[in-house]
């Protein structure tokens, strides 16, 4: 099987961005450790729900990466949360467009790559070859 560069890259990206969730769920246990939570119930359940996306971006990323199509799959459905997360950044009363912008970016090239890397993945599959 052959290297997808747009499948790789795209890869790469979602590791980190599974990366930085670990390093938000860091902080967040920080904050619980030094009594910076108004609840500690709400913040143990949020440090379990952000731990369970660490995971689960790690494992689309290696699965993108090995190419499996469920891990394609998996990474378009998660930047397309990580946009809807941007989208709520950007808008509100507490909108903050710069943060807005920083996690969109990312997230709107992954997607692009990874609908790259589907549509050669077809391809692949209907000349039945990986030749490039």
């Amino acid at each position: 099987m052959s290297m997808n560069p747009a499948g790789r890259t795209a890869a790469v990206i979602v590791l980190a961005q599974s990366l930085g969730l670990a390093l938000l769920a860091i902080w967040q246990l920080m904050a619980m450790v030094a009594g910076d939570t108004a609840a500690l119930d709400s913040a143990i359940a949020l440090l379990v729900l952000t731990l369970a996306g660490v995971a689960i971006l790690a494992t689309f990323g290696v699965a993108t990466w090995r190419d499996a199509s469920w891990g394609r799959s998996g990474s378009i459905v998660a930047q397309v949360l990580i946009l809807a997360v941007a989208l709520g950044a950007a808008t509100g009363a507490y909108a903050h467009p710069l943060t807005a912008l920083a996690i969109a970016a990312p997230s709107a090239v992954t997607l692009i790559l990874l609908f790259a890397a589907a549509r050669r993945a077809g391809q692949n599959a209907k000349t039945g070859s990986d030749a490039e």
